[in-house]
């Protein structure tokens, strides 16, 4: 990035992950020498409360986060707290079947599917990796977690979510947001879209080509705000599935000139704000010039769910649940 465009850094209330509660409230307990259970779902298929990664932290007398609520919950919370907060307690794994009329393992919820779930007893041993989890959580840097049976640490090169059960069990997991998606211009929308992202569980950069827009300059919750030049877009938005780009600038230009960095990059998801007519013609000038078909189907344009939506909050909410479709699994 050219030395003369600003990087105005991350905003006063740039999110971070949801799981830094649990970690927090763990590393506390342990602080005040108070015994704390990590919960954590190692593995979930089907209509499952809880998916894989969610993790809780219990004391005897409180807790923080969530393996999936409801009935199960509460029976894992009880069970944790009459058992597994005594002295020299040993990690399980428990596997809960959400139905009825399973023989074993039921939860006592009959939503369908099923979890595996973790309950590991912390110690005063855990309290450094702890410390450099929420150091990293906090100032968003990468690393992997893992854990096993023989111990909790941590690695720092982030790869897939993985659960290996067995004798010799293994579950490992990227640190931080497992998601990052990159607002491509400033403006009302932008900002607007930015609150929402914050409390999704997204990592967020916003990139913007007017250095002083109060609405870019401002943005609160923005982890990168940054300053580029739109024809030179393309080295300042990184690549992967874990990548999410939305492009929202001030005119059909200037959306034209950044997609045209973009079409080639490896993406979980991109896509374009604008009128079904915008987009129209944005494609047939795109077609002119050459761009396959196959690569044009990849773009979500116009961007966001059909909400009728008109105000920036209304159509940062069709985004956001465009966003949140696509990274569960369903690309529409």
């Amino acid at each position: 990035m050219p030395l003369d465009l600003p990087d105005y850094g991350p905003g006063t209330q740039a999110p971070v992950p949801r799981e830094a509660a649990v970690w927090e409230h763990a590393a506390e307990a342990l602080k005040q020498q108070e015994p704390v259970v990590l919960l954590c779902v190692l593995h979930s298929q089907g209509s499952s409360p809880g998916r894989q990664g969610f993790k809780m932290s219990v004391t005897r007398t409180g807790m923080a986060g969530s393996i999936g609520g409801g009935m199960m919950e509460h029976k894992l919370v009880e069970l944790t707290r009459a058992h597994f907060l005594q002295p020299n307690a040993a990690p399980e794994i428990r596997r809960q079947v959400h139905r009825r009329d399973e023989p074993a393992d039921r939860s006592g919820m009959i939503c369908s599917g099923e979890q595996t779930v973790l309950l590991l007893p912390l110690q005063a041993t855990h309290r450094p990796v702890l410390a450099e989890i929420l150091r990293r959580l906090r100032t968003a840097q990468r690393g992997q977690l893992h854990l096993s049976s023989a111990g909790l640490y941590l690695t720092d090169t982030p790869a897939p979510t993985a659960f290996q059960p067995g004798p010799q069990w293994h579950y490992t997991e990227p640190l931080g947001f497992r998601q990052h998606v990159t607002i491509v211009g400033g403006g009302h929308v932008s900002l607007a879209l930015a609150r929402i992202l914050a409390t999704l569980d997204f990592g967020i950069t916003v990139l913007e080509e007017r250095a002083e827009l109060n609405t870019f300059v401002g943005n609160p919750y923005a982890h990168q705000r940054r300053t580029v030049r739109y024809e030179a877009l393309a080295p300042a938005v990184t690549e992967g599935l874990d990548q999410f780009v939305v492009l929202m600038t001030f005119g059909y230009r200037t959306d034209y000139v950044a997609l045209k960095q973009l079409l080639h990059h490896q993406l979980g998801y991109l896509g374009v704000l604008g009128s079904q007519a915008k987009i129209a013609d944005m494609w047939a000038t795109l077609r002119t010039e050459g761009v396959a078909e196959a690569t044009l189907a990849r773009i979500h344009a116009p961007v966001g769910v059909p909400i009728h939506s008109r105000t920036p909050e209304e159509i940062a909410i069709s985004i956001a649940a465009e966003l949140v479709l696509v990274r569960n699994g369903n690309p529409g």
